[in-house]
Parts: structure tokens; sequence; C-alpha cells
């Protein structure tokens, strides 16, 4: 009986310690639950509509679009104009590419549904040009538009620059002549002409703040200069030297035209010898730096030695300068001596003569330098230190190759790395391979 009795008693504990295990049970929503009902309670087909928005917005568009088949309210928030005004269409031949591309069907889904939703869109094409005219066709039919920025992005060239001036030009006057809306275009390596900019200007000349379009070979002077003459909201700006004149620098100084920011101009020549480059005149520098004191200049240098003639013999108010291919002692005794603003020089190549001279130039009268690349030169242990010294703790960025320096006498690399580290104030060691 005793037993029997100790057994009824267990069992009737038991459910009672189950009992209270569950109401310890608590679901999200502050109820208490049973672990079992814990699922079953959160209905996730009724989760609130911003948050189904918000974790859309954070998903791939493969996954976003198979989270639209689960029921018809995320198909609804799926096709939301909010998740529509950022696109990038990927374009790409199978047979000729690694590259991924957005499935035909989805892109005539976008252009019947959601091309009055696209504010910032771009194109990554392959090199084919099969690609460039798909990318040129679907610009063709954004009649409805209201893109704010625009990119075209060649992965490789030519691309772009094979598809027909017309066929091109025809299809970015679709987008300039609806949007009326345009702040930034990424147009560089295409058949860009100055008829377009002239429709460019006519149509967006209020919205207009960033404009990229290096390697446009169809692009004029005037081309350019009409861009600065009326949209006095430019503040970036990239091109290619041949395009670059007096007037435009003095167009970018009017007392209409706001502060420009930022200023890249690619320095390139393709065949040595063939091309002679103008130079720009010092009171044409100095009106842009007078009206915007605080403009990056950024030059790029794809020349040859026998080339850079022209440039830096008067005082330029360059601050980043890259020299792409070697360039001379001559050309960096220039710099030295020349660009007061420069804050940023890397140089990949330069010969078999130390630049000691020519950095210690730099150090003395380039005082906002703070970063400096060097690939295949060569300095002496000795005039890298000295130019290290002079410069101090403002060299933020110091990236030396270390087959760059030339031990001597007085210090040896191991010693060096010392002594650098020492006057820059933190740890320092030459770079066995380039970082910039």
């Amino acid at each position: 009986m005793k037993r029997a009795r100790q057994k009824v008693v267990a069992e009737n504990k038991a459910p009672q310690t189950s009992q209270k295990s569950k109401k310890q049970k608590t679901c999200l929503y502050g109820s208490v639950v049973s672990q079992s009902n814990l699922h079953a309670s959160v209905d996730w087909g009724s989760l609130p509509h911003h948050v189904v928005l918000r974790i859309f917005q954070f998903l791939p568009l493969v996954d976003r679009a198979r989270a639209s088949s689960v029921c018809r309210r995320w198909n609804e928030i799926f096709h939301i104009p909010d998740l529509w005004r950022r696109f990038e269409f990927e374009l790409s031949q199978p047979a000729t590419s690694y590259l991924k591309s957005t499935h035909p069907d989805l892109i005539q889904q976008i252009i019947k549904r959601h091309a009055d939703h696209l504010q910032y869109v771009s194109f990554k094409v392959d090199s084919s040009t099969e690609s460039a005219e798909a990318a040129c066709d679907i610009l063709s039919q954004l009649v409805n538009c209201s893109i704010k920025t625009l990119g075209l992005i060649s992965t490789a060239k030519p691309s772009f620059m094979n598809v027909s001036k017309a066929h091109f030009a025809s299809a970015l006057t679709v987008v300039f002549v609806n949007s009326k809306s345009l702040s930034s275009i990424k147009i560089d390596d295409t058949p860009l002409d100055d008829p377009s900019l002239k429709v460019l200007v006519a149509n967006n000349s209020d919205t207009l703040k960033l404009l990229k379009m290096s390697s446009c070979p169809h692009v004029s002077p005037a081309g350019i200069l009409c861009v600065a003459d009326q949209c006095h909201g430019l503040k970036e700006l990239a091109l290619n030297y041949y395009i670059l004149s007096d007037e435009l620098l003095l167009a970018l100084s009017s007392e209409k035209h706001v502060d420009l920011e930022h200023l890249r101009i690619d320095v390139v020549s393709e065949n040595p010898g063939q091309v002679e480059f103008h130079s720009i005149k010092k009171q044409s520098w100095d009106a842009l730096v007078k009206h915007s004191p605080k403009v990056n200049i950024v030059m790029y240098f794809f020349l040859y030695e026998e080339e850079f003639d022209a440039f830096f013999r008067e005082e330029t108010p360059v601050t980043h300068l890259y020299f792409g291919r070697a360039v001379s002692k001559a050309m960096l005794g220039r710099i030295g001596m020349n660009c007061p603003r420069l804050i940023e020089l890397v140089v990949c190549a330069n010969g078999l003569q130390p630049l000691d001279d020519e950095l210690i130039r730099i150090a003395e009268r380039c005082k906002n330098l703070t970063a400096m690349g060097l690939g295949e030169c060569e300095v002496t242990c000795r005039g890298f230190i000295e130019f290290v010294k002079m410069c101090g703790g403002r060299l933020t960025q110091l990236s030396i190759m270390e087959e760059v320096l030339i031990p001597d006498n007085d210090y040896s690399l191991d010693r060096l790395h010392l002594e650098v580290s020492k006057h820059l104030g933190r740890m320092w060691f030459p770079d066995m391979m380039p970082t910039w």
C-alpha cells in the first residue's frame, strides 16, 4: 500500500513540475506559451509591412524573388517602388564571360513595371559589343524614368566604344530628356559626343553635380565648356587632359559656379611622339583655386618620359599625382619646385638613378604631403631617412618597395626600419609588393 501511495503521489507531482516549466517559456511578444506552441504563435505571413520591406532590402535579388513567392502579401511588397530605386543591370555573354547576367525576363519586368521607379541605375557589361548594345537597348526603353544617377561600367575594353555613335547617343538622349533630375553620371570609355552633352545640359543643368567622362574621344573642349558654362552646381568632374583648357578652368571659377570639390584629369598617351600636349596657364589654375580653395586636383599620368615637357614648368595646384609609367628625375624635381599643394605622390617606376635630392626637395616644399608610394625606383637608405625625418608623423601612408632602398655605409635595411619607425611615430616596414 505504501508503494502504491508513493507512486500516486509521484504521478500527481510530475504534471505540476511540467506545468511549471511550461509557464517559464515566453514567446517574443511577451505572452506565456508552451514550447510546443511557440512557433505556431508566430504568423510569418502577418509580419508588419515595414519589417518585411526592411528584410527584403538586405536580400540579394534572387533570394528576394524567391521570397516573393511565399504568399500574395510578400509578392506585393516585392513590387513596392522603394525596392526598385537602385538597380544594377549585369549584361554578359555566357560563351565569352564568367560574369553573371541579369535574366532577360527580369529586365522586361523591370522595364514594364518599375521603369518610373528607377533612380540609381548602373550597367555592368563585359567586353563584348553585344552586351553594350543590350545596355543601350534597355536605356532606350526607359521613357518614363526619373533617374538621378547613371553609371556605365565596362569590366574590360572595348565594349561601349564599339557601339555605333548614333545608337549610343539615341539611348542617352532618352534618359537625358526624360529624367530631368540627373545629379551623377559616370560614362567613361564611351562614344559620348558634344550633341549628347548639349541635350544633357538642356534638361539637367540645375541638378548635375558629378560628371565622370574620361576616355570619351568624341567630346571636344567646346563640349565640356558648354557643361561648365551651364551646370553651375557641378562639384566633381573627371575628364581627359586633351579637353582641359584655360577657358574651362575660368568657367569653373565664375561667380555663378559653386565651389568645385574634385577635378580628376587623365593624361594618357598610347603612342609616344604622336600627341603634343598643351600647357595650362598659371593664371587659370590660380583662378580655380581662388574660387574653390579646397578643391582636390588629381592627375593620372600614363606617358613616356619624353612627353612630359609641357607639365609643371610653372606652379600647378595639383594635390594628388599618380605616375603609371616611368617618370624622369627632372620631372620629379619640377614637382618638388612647383606643386606646393601636393598631398599624395605615387611613382610606379623611375630608373636606376637615386632620387634622394628630388625626395628631399619634395619634403621641403610640399608641406601638405601625407602619402607616398614608390615602385621601381632607387633611393639610398640615408636619403630616404632624411626624407621621412623632414616629413615626420604627417606621412600617414608610406608604401615603399624593399627593392627600392639601397643600403649604404650608414644604414642597413634592418636599421632603416627602426629609424623610419622612430620618425613616423609608429612601426613601419618596407613592402614586399605594391599596395597602391
